[in-house]
């Protein structure tokens, strides 16, 4: 089996800010596992605020090589056992890969992955699209330059509720918020009885990702429901969560991949929690990954490769919210650039 590694840049149809920074440009690693005729891909995006850089996640794949090359028969969850102590402290590199090997193992099967995993796609959510931060007027220009039925607004300002008054005047689709830490107890809880009457669905990570004690009054007394991001990075997270956020989102290049994500899913189904899964930008390589995982989940944000100017792949098609999937076996990514 051989490991190749892709770097790209992403360009975004517009600058995106959070709470904590703005970016133009996303780069991105794409790792493709090509056995015989078959190719798996995966991919993850590069992240200063998590020190996953480009050029990281390529000197810790590259020595792997041979263990990657002598492990590529076993199954995707025993593969993902054998590089998780390799890779643990490089969650990004661990999620490329997994995903390369994931789509790869499903592909030399002839699946689909959701049906190697035994999952019915019959019901699955539609995803959000998301507005960045910006001045109000230009929120209000990105909400009508893409008409949709559910849209994610990133706040964490000065103005957080005059920005969902305004942009509510513009269309009655359900709104998400996700404030990236930015708030405070007392400010979330007046802000969630606001936002509820504005057609808020839930709030995500209101507080810094460390205050328990926050999370729980919040468990405890918000009148919208709030979902952990960054309180839930990795596996052991799910049970922390629990009993204080109503749900968690999982990112799968924050706890490595879909081996893991499923299992976190799995867990917070079993505690009777709500399940997301957020993208970080990927293009449609890790999106299309994604949306293998769609039937264990309540919410899911995979706009990423809508957000870009130059998506690098074909795989799935989201219209008005509504993921289709490729034809393609595995994950149904095919490169284009």
């Amino acid at each position: 089996m051989q490991l190749i590694l892709r770097p790209y840049e992403l360009k975004l149809e517009h600058t995106f800010r959070i709470s904590r920074e703005a970016r133009d440009v996303q780069e991105s690693l794409v790792v493709e596992l090509k056995d015989g005729e078959f190719s798996g891909y995966g991919e993850a995006t590069a992240n200063p605020y998590y020190g996953a850089t480009i050029e990281k996640m390529s000197a810790d794949l590259t020595a792997l090589e041979s263990l990657i090359k002598a492990n590529a028969t076993l199954e995707p969850s025993a593969f993902w056992q054998i590089m998780y102590p390799k890779l643990k402290d490089n969650m990004f590199a661990l999620c490329a890969l997994d995903l390369a090997y994931n789509d790869l193992y499903a592909r030399k099967k002839g699946v689909k992955l959701y049906d190697y995993w035994g999952l019915d796609i019959n019901n699955n959510p539609i995803t959000d699209y998301t507005i960045g931060i910006d001045t109000i007027e230009k929120m209000v220009s990105k909400l009508k330059e893409k008409p949709w039925p559910l849209y994610k607004i990133k706040l964490g300002t000065k103005e957080d509720i005059a920005i969902i008054k305004e942009l509510r005047k513009h269309t009655d689709a359900v709104f998400r918020v996700d404030a990236n830490c930015g708030w405070s107890v007392d400010e979330t809880l007046k802000n969630a009885v606001v936002l509820k009457e504005l057609g808020v669905e839930f709030i995500e990570q209101p507080l810094k990702a460390d205050d328990w004690g926050g999370h729980k009054t919040l468990f405890l007394k918000s009148v919208l429901p709030i979902i952990a991001d960054e309180s839930c990075m990795v596996e052991g997270d799910v049970m922390k969560c629990h009993n204080h956020f109503h749900g968690v989102n999982v990112k799968l290049t924050k706890c490595g991949g879909l081996t893991s994500g499923k299992r976190m899913l799995e867990k917070a189904r079993k505690l009777g929690m709500k399940t997301m899964v957020g993208c970080m930008t990927e293009s449609s390589v890790g999106i299309s990954a994604i949306a293998h995982l769609l039937p264990l989940l309540d919410f899911v944000d995979m706009d990423g490769a809508i957000l870009l100017s130059n998506d690098i792949a074909d795989g799935i098609t989201i219209t008005d919210g509504v993921i289709t999937y490729s034809e393609l076996n595995g994950t149904g990514v095919k490169l284009i650039a």
